[in-house]
């Protein structure tokens, strides 16, 4: 589900910059010693695109016959069933007109379906009462229709966020243990509590009859493995995203609707549980400041950065700052991590591939604060990385880095909200392929026209197809938003149609994965990289260089009037 808004942007090039990094140090364990700012190093220079692509070690492309050159472009699309598919009642809703449905996309070339298997939903009746049934009746659907499936261990609730049309709490069980306890979920500074994910705060926590958060999510993705053997061995799944957090991203839910947010503000950070708290303070003592607590001017909701004394007048450049900034951003790393770690433990084998979604929090990028990244719990700044170490946790695991807002372009955004997805896209790119990771991505917003497309387009093969190997920038995979009425409407579908093909290179559907991707049984993830190792990921690096536009266009304005007035015409 998208969890980006959007409403109009502009743009400029990126400028060369002399990138300073501060020096931090930490204990094992993720303890903090004696917290040092010892200022500003000015001896490394930023890199240039050319000297990176020099320095990131590409995997080599095995070379290809003439038949299969372009097919090492094709870059295969998945379409997101519609969040509803599954009812509360955990039915399969509409297996009919699904079928149908699924009909038309496999007409269109469409690879595969995206699905969330919802915890509220499977977990519903009790700890560890789970019922799979409408699930399966659906991947059997689905494998009868000939395509391949993306499926996401939904620990989240679905209402509250952008695009949200129905409302699938968590399991009512785990909810009533907040009655007593509310604390187990997300709190903001004056003590609203978001109930659509738990906080980090109880990750290790016994407090679900004698089970952590992270062994209840640890469960759940062993049943779903147990009980889905007969799909796994016939490489049904192509990936298994795990929901990190609200709208299944890792994150905090700095920006809810529920709360009265609205684009382009800033968001509330998302720390004032009683755990949370006490993670802070022994952190703070250990590094001999007691008397250190969260921000108390970082604004609400809907302010702008400039509107805060944290943001507006430097608190976050503070050493004070610093260190919160870290802390905060620094726990929803080694959260990612652990679960991931169950993740990988629980599929370990199977064929196929984890998944993890970042949210595209383009507006304030432009904004030298990054304010909205920031309560999200993206330490990303002008002269420090925040992507990259996630990038590089993601890779521990053989997880793909899935990243929204593909579909936005500078000029579609306000100026006053200093967007900037398209230059975002580009550091997210960088990051992942510095750390030699899996980039994929998914569009925030439901939108059908060549504008939309051809901006995807380029985001998932920035610099254009190769003729004579794989490109060394391209995406695994795109998620596309969303299947539904709007999408097969006959204007919509004829050009969503030609978005695929040219999302397969002009090459025709392949069944084949092989052909164009890795299919390996999931290895176990590599040793545990220490915190201070991640961190060192935070140096700056210029992006990567994309092309102005995509070369391979489902076209512009005429051809988008063209078609309107065939469109007219019944029996084209």
């Amino acid at each position: 589900m998208a969890s980006v808004v959007c409403p109009k942007l502009g743009g400029f090039p990126a400028r060369c910059r002399q990138w300073k990094l501060p020096r931090i140090q930490f204990l094992e364990k993720n303890m903090y010693r004696v917290w040092e700012n010892q200022g500003f190093s000015c001896q490394k220079s930023i890199k240039t695109p050319h000297a990176l692509a020099t320095e990131v070690s590409f995997k080599a492309s095995t070379p290809l016959n003439d038949k299969d050159r372009m097919l090492a472009n094709y870059v295969p699309i998945y379409v997101m069933l519609q969040l509803e598919i599954i009812t509360n009642d955990n039915v399969l809703k509409d297996k009919e007109d699904l079928e149908e449905q699924l009909k038309q996309l496999k007409d269109a070339g469409v690879d595969g379906v995206m699905c969330d298997v919802w915890w509220g939903i499977v977990e519903s009746k009790g700890p560890k009462e789970y019922d799979w049934r409408a699930y399966r009746t659906l991947f059997q659907l689905v494998q009868d229709c000939k395509m391949k499936m993306q499926v996401v261990m939904s620990f989240h609730q679905c209402g509250g966020n952008i695009g949200d049309v129905v409302n699938i709490p968590i399991p009512h069980w785990v909810r009533d243990v907040g009655v007593t306890d509310p604390d187990i979920f997300y709190t903001d500074r004056i003590g609203n509590r978001n109930v659509e994910y738990l906080t980090i705060g109880v990750d290790n926590q016994p407090l679900f009859g004698g089970r952590t958060a992270i062994e209840m999510y640890s469960d759940y993705m062993k049943s779903f493995k147990e009980n889905m053997v007969d799909f796994l061995e016939a490489e049904l799944f192509t990936d298994i995203e795990v929901g990190l957090g609200p709208a299944g991203e890792l994150r905090y839910p700095s920006y809810p609707q529920s709360q009265g947010w609205a684009f382009p503000g800033i968001g509330e950070f998302q720390c004032y549980d009683k755990y949370l708290k006490a993670d802070f303070e022994e952190a703070t003592t250990k590094v001999g400041h007691p008397e250190w607590e969260f921000p108390n001017d970082a604004g609400e909701y809907n302010n702008k950065p400039n509107e805060t004394g944290f943001f507006g007048s430097k608190g976050y450049l503070s050493e004070k700052g610093k260190f919160f900034l870290t802390w905060y951003s620094n726990k929803l790393l080694i959260h990612g991590d652990e679960i991931l770690e169950e993740a990988n433990k629980a599929f370990m084998g199977c064929k196929v591939k984890l998944a993890c979604k970042i949210s595209g929090i383009h507006w304030w990028y432009k904004d030298e604060t990054h304010a909205a990244e920031l309560t999200a719990g993206y330490y990303n700044l002008n002269d420090r990385d925040g992507y990259c170490p996630i990038a590089r946790m993601l890779s521990r695991h053989y997880a793909a880095f899935n990243f929204t807002c593909l579909e936005m372009r500078d000029s579609e955004q306000p100026t006053s909200a200093k967007s900037g997805p398209q230059e975002l896209v580009q550091q997210v790119f960088t990051a992942v392929k510095r750390e030699e990771g899996i980039m994929a991505g998914e569009n925030a917003l439901e939108r059908y026209d060549y504008k939309a497309y051809n901006q995807i387009l380029l985001s998932v093969r920035p610099n254009g197809i190769n003729r004579k190997e794989s490109p060394k920038l391209k995406m695994e995979a795109l998620t596309f938003l969303r299947l539904g009425d709007d999408l097969l409407l006959k204007k919509n579908y004829n050009l969503f149609k030609r978005f695929v093909k040219k999302l397969h290179a002009d090459q025709e559907y392949c069944s084949d994965l092989r052909k164009y991707s890795t299919v390996v049984p999931l290895e176990r993830s590599k040793p545990k990289i220490p915190i201070e190792e991640l961190l060192e990921a935070t140096e700056r690096i210029e992006s990567f260089p994309f092309d102005d536009q995509t070369d391979m266009s489902v076209g512009g304005q005429l051809d988008d009037f063209i078609d309107g007035f065939f469109n007219m015409i019944p029996f084209f």
